[in-house]
Formats: structure tokens, C-alpha cells, sequence
């Protein structure tokens, strides 16, 4: 049985993209444009992973969503992994975590997240990601 990975994005053409890439290694995609939907998406099945857009239409809701994950009362539910993905590094110099002094940084240290990935994202970087995420 395929590993189910939701996506939760406003854009369309990014979690249709997404979907394509993932499909290629066997992966079960579906797909929630807006929070509300994705947390309903994962009571409905749980997902093996969860990747996660930050910015939607009302600001920084992908925050949201993740604490709101993480607080559920079943275990296996909030323990989903998640990751995260984002835009904003390269429109501001906001980040979500902190830089070490090697240019990396620690998924987790400030949102209990398994990583973070700055779109554009090469479907290569994705699958390379997704893995690290599953524990592969």
C-alpha cells in the first residue's frame, strides 16, 4: 500500500506539481487548498506526511495549522510529520527558525516541524525531502 501524503496549499498549480512528483516515486497525493480542509483531510485518514504552505490567503495560517495539529488529543494524529513549505525567504529576510553559523537550520528548534523547504522547490529537492521527512 502507497504512504499517503497530503498537501496543503492555496495555489493549485503548486499542489498539482507537487502531486505529479510525487506520484512518480508511488505516493498517494491528496490535496486541501485551505486549512480548515487539511486538518479535516487528516482526521479522515491519516496521512504519512503532511507538507505544509505557510503563507495562504490570511496570512500566516500554515503556523496555525500546526499547532493546531500538534495539540489534537490523538497522539497519532498530532504526531504527523510535517513539512513545511515557503516563499517568503525570498521577498524578505524574515525567517521561521534560526540560522546557524553553517548556513543551516534546525527543523524543530522553533516550530516542531521535520523541515522547511524554500519554493521554488526542484522535484528532485522534493523527493530528497519528503524522504528525509519519512525517515528514509
Amino acid at each position: 500500500m502507497a504512504e499517503r501524503i497530503l498537501i496543503v496549499d492555496d495555489d493549485p498549480d503548486i499542489c498539482e506539481a507537487m502531486r505529479l512528483v510525487l506520484e512518480t516515486r508511488e505516493y498517494e497525493v491528496t490535496v486541501a487548498h485551505d486549512p480548515d480542509s487539511g486538518l479535516q483531510r487528516v482526521a479522515e485518514g491519516k496521512p504519512a506526511l503532511i507538507i505544509l504552505d505557510v503563507m495562504m490567503p490570511e496570512g500566516t495560517e500554515g503556523f496555525h495549522f500546526v499547532w493546531t495539529l500538534r495539540g489534537n488529543p490523538d497522539k497519532a494524529l498530532a504526531d504527523t510529520p510535517i513539512l513545511m513549505v515557503t516563499a517568503i525567504h525570498d521577498q524578505t529576510k524574515l525567517r521561521f527558525y534560526p540560522e546557524r553559523k553553517d548556513g543551516t537550520y534546525a527543523s524543530g528548534e522553533y516550530l516542531p516541524v521535520q523541515g522547511f523547504v524554500d519554493k521554488p522547490v526542484t522535484p528532485e529537492d522534493l523527493l530528497e525531502r519528503v524522504e528525509e521527512a519519512l525517515g528514509r
